[in-house]
């Protein structure tokens, strides 16, 4: 919502016309994950939990995802989940 009142200005957010034009912003393009996999952000979803089920750790999902505020994950948010590392020893 913010990011379609910052697209508008001059319109009163809270006084839209029927047949009024207003500027709907793009979605932010999808963000690269080559070493791992896209997930949407689902309700209740917190990194720690998505730690948790994806055996990851919450700075390798951090780090995954620079820029993203980790007390605010947006429901529909897509962020990467790095895979995990194994290392063999022989």
């Amino acid at each position: 919502v913010q990011a379609i009142i910052a697209a508008n200005p001059g319109i009163d957010p809270n006084n839209v016309q029927i047949g009024q034009v207003i500027c709907i912003p793009q979605a932010a393009p999808t963000p690269p994950c080559p070493n791992g996999f896209l997930y949407t952000i689902r309700p209740g979803d917190t990194l720690f939990l998505l730690s948790q089920r994806f055996n990851v750790s919450v700075q390798a999902i951090i780090a995954a995802n620079p820029g993203i505020d980790p007390n605010n994950l947006q429901i529909g948010q897509v962020i990467c989940i790095p895979r995990r590392c194994i290392v063999y020893c022989y």
